[in-house]
């Protein structure tokens, strides 16, 4: 019992559905992460190889904009656990879909396949991600500070997935090949689902239900609503082939357009709505250049499966190391941080930093580690294979602004979200990691060939972006009320 308490007041006290949670989160990172680490190499090492053989740039852009897409699609997520499954159907569901992208991509079936595979892994991602998060948080009560590090056991986990994932995909892919890879992380998925299904007995009932049933009313709105914005796409698409435009990069320039736009729009449907309060209201508010700092922070962090990938595998000396082996580092270090980060805030507890401060250092941090990369370049220039020692800097920097935002977001996020938009809030805050990830589908190219200049203006702009939120963090805590 003494070892129990003193383990309580370590890390807190924890409502007994956190642990199949995390476990579950850890098998959807090991699968997503597992593909991912290969994924940039499947798609532009020559057919020879057992690659598709596109150009660096284009295949630097499809991972990007999928890494948008599996973020945007939680907004579907969010909307069919508020009005129609609840979060454990989404959820289960969602899992399945995942595991049926992977399968997709087990046997040789070209771009067709892997389109066919990305659908269902965005598809299923969405259902799963946001709504995943949201019953973590829906296992606490508002009022609890251990919800703080709760989501910091999660961010462990997630990161525990995806440090192993690249390891084991990595290799096999490496020694064998692209497809069985593949397989392993379609098992890794199938391991989560198995632990998720079994302990449906330990969830709140509420997860099993809908927070929101739509009227019939409501329902024709969102056919009419979601048939326009099908037709503008289609007019769009059509367009395209008129002109005889209709390649992949511009498909993926009309789809990041549209994740940004769509962002915009969706933010003014909440604050729009007769369904959120006046305090509501102001948090929603209070919510946006939070939002708007995430969106800066992830443009860094989610390059280090596009431009860092490209750096590791061009300019990086690794003799025996398959190249996807360091897209372990960026979880190695959240895991590393993580007992430090947990002491620290159960420390503090009510004397620790505003939501908007963490958010301002974290910029700052995230900013800092691509400045980092200038200094190899201006040493050695950008044809010279240099120490890996460089990347793993530039991570550990990186994952500092990580752990001061994301698990932090997460929370923040279910704390400032209204009754009426529950999970879908949970959405809006992977739509910054969707927006980051659309912006950095337009500007990856633009890498090969301007290292230095690139590294220098992506790694300033976070650090400005922090410089202001610290400037306005009390107007951004007076919007959030009473949460911290």
């Amino acid at each position: 019992m003494a070892k129990k308490n003193k383990l309580t007041e370590l890390f807190g006290k924890h409502p007994k559905s956190l642990f199949p949670l995390v476990s579950t989160e850890i098998w959807e990172r090991f699968s997503y992460c597992g593909m991912r680490a290969i994924l940039l190499f499947y798609i532009y090492f020559a057919i020879s190889k057992g690659g598709l053989g596109l150009p660096q740039a284009t295949a630097a852009s499809i991972v990007a904009i999928y890494g948008a897409l599996v973020y945007l699609s939680g907004l579907l997520g969010g909307f069919l656990s508020d009005y129609v499954l609840g979060s454990y159907k989404t959820v289960l569901y969602g899992g399945i879909l995942i595991m049926m992208g992977h399968i997709s991509l087990i046997f040789p079936g070209g771009l067709f396949a892997l389109f066919i595979s990305l659908t269902f892994i965005i598809i299923g991602s969405g259902l799963l991600k946001p709504n995943a998060s949201n019953m973590v948080g829906g296992s606490y009560e508002k009022s609890d500070i251990n919800q703080d590090s709760g989501f910091i056991f999660l961010v462990f986990g997630l990161n525990f997935g995806a440090l192993v994932a690249p390891l084991i995909v990595g290799w096999v892919a490496d020694v064998y090949n692209f497809h069985l890879g593949f397989l392993i992380a379609a098992l890794g998925m199938f391991t989560g689902l198995l632990i998720f299904r079994s302990s449906k007995n330990k969830f709140n009932s509420s997860f099993f239900y809908p927070t929101n049933h739509l009227s019939s009313k409501n329902i024709n709105g969102l056919i009419t609503k979601s048939g326009i914005l099908i037709f503008i796409l289609v007019v769009a698409i059509v367009i395209m082939m008129i002109f005889h435009i209709l390649k992949i990069e511009n498909l993926i320039k009309l789809i990041s357009i549209s994740i940004v736009l769509l962002s915009i729009f969706y933010f003014g449907i909440i604050l729009g709505s007769k369904k959120i309060t006046k305090k509501e209201h102001s948090q929603v508010l209070a919510y946006i250049p939070l939002f708007m700092a995430s969106i800066l922070f992830w443009i860094i962090e989610e390059q280090g499966s596009t431009i860092l990938a490209l750096f590791a595998e061009n300019n990086v000396i690794h003799t025996g190391i398959p190249t996807p082996w360091f897209q372990s580092l960026n979880p190695l270090f959240v895991i590393l941080y993580t007992p430090f980060f947990l002491w620290l805030w159960n420390k503090l507890a009510k004397r620790q930093p505003s939501t908007p401060s963490k958010f301002s250092l974290g910029l700052f941090f995230g900013g800092l580690s691509f400045l980092f990369m200038l200094i190899p370049i201006s040493l050695y220039g950008r044809d010279i294979l240099v120490s890996p020692l460089w990347l793993v800097g530039s991570w550990g920097i990186a994952i500092l602004g990580l752990m001061l935002i994301f698990p932090i977001g997460l929370s923040v996020a279910s704390k400032l979200a209204p009754t009426a938009f529950k999970a879908q809030f949970m959405g809006l805050n992977f739509l910054a990691i969707a927006v980051g990830q659309a912006i950095n589908s337009q500007i990856v190219h633009l890498y090969i060939g301007n290292e230095f200049t690139y590294f220098a203006i992506v790694g300033s702009i976070p650090i400005i972006g922090g410089i202001i939120i610290f400037l306005s963090k009390n107007k951004i805590k007076s919007l959030m009320g009473d949460v911290m």
